[in-house]
């Protein structure tokens, strides 16, 4: 009771005061005076919104309905989802086999040198990750050609950038103590990444990992859209044919994959939370 009663009475409310009250309130102003600037700059008609539901299920009833099914059961059809699935797994493999290196060289507490591989390691990860998968698609279509390997390497860049920043924050914030112990008993580096870091970075890295497979499949089913293989060739050849109905089937066929990838995804991450 005693205890209790310390605690409450250790517990004071107090109202901002200036200055914090003037920089909280100046915040939202500034937020919102930014919003409406930028839907005034912009010139985006907000009294278009409340028809735009309307309108979206008018074009949708009379131009994607019914969705063209028999289409997207065609064998070459599938034999492009089977691939799409490969192109994504390949991808996030090679990327996640770079980023472990991108993550461990750009953590600050582990990288070899803080001062030449540190900030060298930091940039290939900013730089992986600062460019849109699209783009990387688009760059390797114009130097190999169309064809799954741009796709691959596409993911693979993207995939790197993603995880790497993930793994260099997670190892960042593991206990230092295990690592310090096994220096002083003259481990050599790779000992103590895999002795002293990975134990302390193995739930994280393999939840992360999981995650990184089902953004890499998301991205998969549209880099072909620029010639990268995969699905999105279909739905590139649909488009500029104007096959509205089997455009809806290919649609409906990558939101039935990602949801199936959603579903093993969380049962995976699921599996992995238990582990700890």
């Amino acid at each position: 009771m005693a205890g209790s009663a310390g605690r409450a009475t250790a517990l004071q409310w107090r109202r901002f005061r200036f200055p914090q009250s003037l920089i909280g309130h100046g915040a939202w102003i500034a937020v919102l005076a930014f919003l409406a600037f930028s839907v005034d700059h912009l010139e985006i008609p907000l009294e278009r919104i409340p028809d735009m539901l309307g309108r979206m299920w008018q074009v949708l009833a009379s131009r994607y309905y019914p969705p063209d099914l028999a289409y997207i059961l065609d064998r070459d059809y599938l034999d492009y989802v089977v691939e799409t699935i490969q192109m994504a797994y390949l991808g996030a493999l090679f990327g996640l086999l770079l980023s472990v290196l991108l993550g461990w060289f750009g953590s600050f507490n582990m990288t070899p040198s803080r001062r030449f591989v540190y900030p060298v390691a930091r940039l290939f990860t900013m730089g992986f990750r600062a460019v849109h998968e699209m783009i990387w698609a688009i760059l390797f279509v114009s130097i190999l050609g169309f064809g799954m390997l741009p796709g691959v390497l596409a993911l693979t860049f993207f995939c790197a950038g993603f995880a790497g920043k993930l793994f260099a924050e997670e190892i960042e914030a593991i206990d230092m103590g295990p690592v310090e112990a096994m220096r002083a008993a003259g481990a050599n580096l790779f000992q103590t990444v895999v002795f002293g870091v990975f134990p302390q970075v193995r739930v994280a890295f393999t939840g992360i990992s999981i995650y990184t497979w089902d953004v890499a499949f998301r991205a998969a089913t549209v880099v072909g859209f620029v010639g990268a293989g995969g699905m999105g060739w279909y739905l590139k050849r649909a488009v500029l044919q104007i096959e509205t109905e089997r455009v809806a089937a290919i649609i409906l066929s990558i939101v039935a994959l990602v949801i199936v990838s959603e579903i093993v995804s969380a049962y995976a991450r699921d599996r992995v939370m238990r582990m700890k």
